[in-house]
């Protein structure tokens, strides 16, 4: 029997919009965790080890990782051997609570102080989706009725520096660039003195994610640090770390290295669209505790959203599949 032509009647009511878009949007999670979930739990199944270990197992696959899913696992059978869980739906409905209960701290929204230039920092490794997560990101900003400046520094790829200025352009947002291979702190430098000329609201900094070594990257980024906190104690007021969600657990081997060497302080999940390993995020969630802002899920202006924990557990694991 096919699950799929139940609707439920409460949804009718909640605006299409966000919630919508979201679960449309994460087709390869939905596919698999939500479809292989909702299966296994809709049936009359008995609640043994065979039900935990494809339960356990489906969580591995979207990449919610060993020590999360042991966790969320724990949580379940526990409850089972209390007798407070009795059939799969229940398991089911307690699975998504601790799944709930694991993001729900993370979902804190970026907040702009008036300090102006409130600066965020923006790093990452090359390919993440960088450069086009701060043209959304200062599009969305400058939505929400702010003045912004950006900060080209990424000097060591030509193509992140013409990239950004043509989003620059077409956002008619003013974008502070040097000539490919400068001094990367140079133009954070000049970016800091005219984002407080003109006083913006804030300055946004790319900046890049490769180096000739991997130590030479971290030593620019703590050096663009350096002089951005010079210009002004308070910032950077945010150091937002760009990752790709498809990379799985790759993704939080990146955060460690980042968070150790600028102390990362929000995050943005990429390509949530287009990976069957959603579940990195519970993953991140769990493990780290840091505010996940953003959530891209397309390639569209208007793909990035602010996270909200419940709108993305809602489009992971229904309240009644």
């Amino acid at each position: 029997m096919s699950h799929s032509h139940h609707s439920n009647p409460s949804e009718k009511t909640r605006p299409a919009g966000l919630f919508g878009r979201l679960r449309e949007k994460l087709t390869a999670t939905q596919r698999n965790f939500t479809r292989g979930l909702t299966d296994l739990l809709l049936g009359e199944r008995a609640l043994d080890d065979n039900l935990f270990e494809q339960i356990e197992t489906l969580l591995l696959a979207a990449d919610v990782g060993v020590e999360t899913t042991q966790f969320l696992l724990k949580g379940i059978t526990d409850q089972v051997a209390r007798q407070q869980l009795n059939n799969t739906r229940a398991v089911y409905s307690a699975l998504r609570q601790g799944i709930l209960s694991i993001m729900s701290p993370c979902s804190r929204r970026l907040t702009i102080i008036p300090d102006k230039p409130f600066v965020i920092m923006v790093v990452g490794v090359n390919g993440v989706g960088k450069t086009t997560t701060i043209a959304k990101l200062a599009k969305l900003l400058k939505n929400a009725g702010h003045s912004i400046t950006l900060a080209a520094a990424d000097t060591f790829r030509a193509a992140a520096i013409e990239q950004l200025k043509t989003w620059a352009e077409r956002l008619d947002i003013p974008v502070i660039a040097q000539h490919t291979g400068a001094d990367a702190a140079a133009v954070v430098h000049d970016a800091m003195i005219a984002a407080t000329a003109r006083a913006s609201d804030i300055l946004i900094v790319d900046t890049a994610g490769r180096q000739h070594t991997q130590a030479g990257l971290m030593d620019e980024l703590k050096k663009i640090r350096r002089v951005i906190a010079k210009t002004k104690p308070a910032a950077p007021h945010e150091v937002l770390l760009v990752l790709d969600a498809s990379t799985g657990q790759n993704a939080l081997s990146q955060l460690t290295h980042f968070t150790e060497a600028v102390g990362v302080t929000g995050l943005a999940l990429t390509k949530l669209d287009g990976t069957a390993k959603g579940g990195i995020l519970i993953a991140i969630a769990r493990q780290t505790g840091l505010p996940i802002r953003y959530i891209g899920v397309g390639e569209g202006m208007d793909d990035l959203q602010e996270f909200n924990a419940e709108e993305f557990v809602d489009a992971i694991l229904p309240k009644s599949p």
